[in-house]
């Protein structure tokens, strides 16, 4: 079989790179520590302990949605980190770079910055000093905006003065809770760190597949080469042929075997809970945004003629029911991308929360440590619940990749497809 390896590589290197976009369209995630199943509780940051010296205990809801969320180092354990490269800036301050290292784990700020649960933030306050200080606690409320919604805030103490955090800004309009701050971050974060690892391991393995049919050309596939062979061949006769058809699926079979490869490597790397695994990637909205995008432009930039007149006047209807259909038509441009980006992010988060929950059955039926029993109880449950779901996510790993490439093969075939008018008049 007959496989572009120069396409793939560059499309793969092309899809990881999108992972520097991240910041800008990415939910808003204050939270931000996004430990995946084995650690969720092990974070050793103030705030955590300040809310069990309250008798808040064990918060459920605000645990999973650290672990989902992006972060800017990995959590290996209780005070083991590893730390990502960070690249941010400020129009009023300009570049500040380093590892997030510099930041201890939320104890130091620097140039106005400090690591907020394992995702940076900064103090808008200009009288904030500038450099590297202590900082002491950061504390956790509930405000009302001047639309009357609730919303998250973060304070860090220093001095015994109480500074506002702005999170990272997003150009998600609001609807994630995010919006423009006083700062943009362009770091390496865990998702992005997870897709550069995916793409790398996806052109190391594919040039070695490369190299097994040149050496093994007119013969058996053997190695990697053999192993990989079925999931081209599937691709190909179940997916980009049909979908697409004879005449053009080649064209395309490049761009649709990498958003099956990256995405099926993205969640894979995602069920491994530890460095470098862990990352929600795909469960992140902005990256499957992304993702849905390249599908919208590959199919809309090579849509025929008889693409677009089915969108904006559509042959042998009636006039008064074009004026109907033509509206939803253009509706439907857009509708198409959008439930990519939907399906993907919903089905691989929702694995992710329902395995989080799972395991937090440990603390709840434990009572945080005081009922041993119930601690018992819960790790059984638990823990044969979590192995089953486990199983599950694996299936639904490649499952959900499987789903994006065949669709987007699908509106690639509706775009590329020639219709015969004339010949079906005659008909």
């Amino acid at each position: 079989m007959k496989v572009d390896i120069k396409k793939f590589c560059i499309l793969t290197l092309a899809l990881a790179l999108t992972g520097f976009m991240s910041p800008a369209f990415a939910q808003h995630d204050d939270h931000g520590h996004d430990d995946h199943a084995g650690h969720e509780h092990a974070e050793g940051h103030e705030e955590h302990n300040q809310n069990e010296e309250h008798g808040e205990g064990y918060d459920p809801v605000a645990t999973v949605m650290h672990h989902i969320a992006d972060a800017n180092e990995f959590h290996i354990w209780k005070g083991v980190h590893i730390p990502l490269p960070v690249f941010l800036y400020a129009p009023d301050h300009g570049w500040t770079t380093g590892t997030s290292a510099m930041f201890e784990h939320g104890h130091t700020a620097v140039d106005g910055y400090v690591l907020n649960h394992g995702r940076i933030n900064r103090v808008a306050d200009a009288s904030f000093p500038k450099g590297e200080v202590h900082v002491g606690h950061i504390d956790h409320k509930v405000e009302t905006d001047e639309a009357g919604k609730e919303k998250d805030v973060y304070y860090v103490s220093y001095e015994n003065e109480s500074y506002k955090l702005d999170a990272p800004s997003t150009l998600d309009g609001g609807m994630m809770g995010g919006g423009i701050t006083s700062f943009y971050d362009f770091s390496i974060t865990k998702n992005v760190f997870t897709m550069f690892l995916a793409a790398l391991l996806l052109i190391f393995i594919f040039n070695a597949v490369a190299r097994g049919y040149k050496k093994n050309e007119g013969k058996a596939p053997s190695g990697i080469q053999s192993f990989f062979e079925v999931f081209f061949v599937f691709m190909r006769d179940e997916v980009t042929k049909p979908m697409i058809g004879e005449k053009h699926y080649e064209r395309f079979q490049p761009f649709v075997m990498t958003l099956f490869f990256f995405i099926l490597f993205c969640n894979l790397l995602g069920l491994v809970p530890f460095f470098p695994g862990s990352a929600n990637v795909t469960g992140n909205i902005a990256v499957t945004l992304v993702l849905a995008v390249f599908t919208f432009i590959v199919v809309n930039l090579n849509g025929k003629k008889d693409y677009w007149q089915h969108i904006f006047w559509m042959p042998g209807i009636p006039g008064w029911v074009k004026i109907i259909l033509t509206p939803v038509e253009i509706l439907g441009l857009f509708i198409r991308p959008f439930s990519l980006m939907i399906r993907l992010f919903a089905n691989i988060s929702a694995g992710h929360i329902i395995i989080l929950s799972l395991i937090g059955l440990i603390f709840l039926f434990g009572d945080n440590g005081a009922n041993t029993g119930g601690a018992a109880a819960g790790a059984v449950v638990g823990g044969l619940f979590t192995a089953f779901m486990n199983l599950i996510e694996l299936l639904v790993a490649a499952l959900q990749a499987f789903v994006f490439a065949i669709l987007s093969a699908s509106y690639i075939g509706a775009a590329v497809e020639e219709h015969h008018h004339d010949e079906a008049h005659a008909h």
